[in-house]
């Protein structure tokens, strides 16, 4: 049985996602697509996101995170590939 390699993503979101549920939508959709990380709000209003897990599953949420929840807007987001960290679970910060 071929196994997927684990990849981890940084993920830095800018623009209106913080005070709109951005954080449980980032945790909802990555523990619905089996990833495990963290999502944490930054003092500057942006917010900072880690993923790890298959290829496949990690492009579906980005794909997510890029429209984030209904009253949400995302402005930009910037990506970064960095060394698998093997946590289990994915926490909200």
């Amino acid at each position: 049985m071929e196994t997927h390699p684990r990849k981890r993503i940084r993920l830095h979101i800018t623009g209106k996602v913080q005070g709109v549920g951005f954080r449980f939508f980032t945790q909802r959709s990555a523990c619905t697509l089996g990833l495990t990380g963290f999502v944490r709000n930054e003092p500057d209003g942006s917010v900072t996101i880690e993923a790890e897990g298959p290829e496949g599953q990690l492009s579906q949420f980005i794909t997510l995170v890029n429209k984030g929840p209904q009253w949400a807007h995302v402005a930009h987001v910037a990506m970064n590939e960095m060394a698998p960290e093997n946590d289990n679970v994915f926490t909200v910060h």
